[in-house]
């Protein structure tokens, strides 16, 4: 089963059993999954599958802090809601210690000295992450490393 089958299957099953905040955040993610397949004029890898997701939640992590920054707990906490169903269906993240591995065997590759040499050591890192690598942490390792 891929994993827009498994996100169609658990909206199904939602709606049948009422649970009408989970349906209808699953149906949004189904909705962008269904806009990324047609902007592609294909089918979604499951990667791509996973980077939309990834974006997603993102947007949905952004917007939580905005509105308790600005004191709406209560739509931060659907924000939240949100981003942590979307979770559920991507893989399990790295630690810091496996990202902090990973920068380092990169830098030694690349012989990264400076923060100049960030552009090509980042995309490498993201790359052998394979979407379990967050990129802030993989960043924030990487700036301690170069300075």
């Amino acid at each position: 089963m891929s994993l827009f089958e498994k996100i169609q299957s658990d909206m199904y099953q939602a709606m049948k059993a009422g649970e009408k905040p989970k349906a209808t955040t699953l149906r949004g993610v189904i909705a962008k999954l269904k806009d990324k397949k047609i902007e592609k004029r294909d089918d979604l890898s499951e990667a791509e599958e996973i980077k939309t997701i990834q974006t997603l939640v993102k947007q949905r992590r952004e917007s939580e802090k905005i509105y308790m920054d600005a004191g709406r707990e209560e739509l931060s906490s659907v924000e939240k809601f949100e981003a942590d169903l979307m979770e559920i269906y991507l893989p399990t993240m790295m630690g810091e210690d496996e990202i902090r591995k990973i920068v380092e065997s990169v830098v030694a590759e690349t012989g990264a000295s400076s923060m100049s040499d960030m552009g090509k050591v980042m995309p490498e890192v993201l790359k052998r992450g394979a979407g379990q690598v967050d990129g802030k942490v993989a960043n924030i390792i990487l700036r301690d490393l170069l300075s």
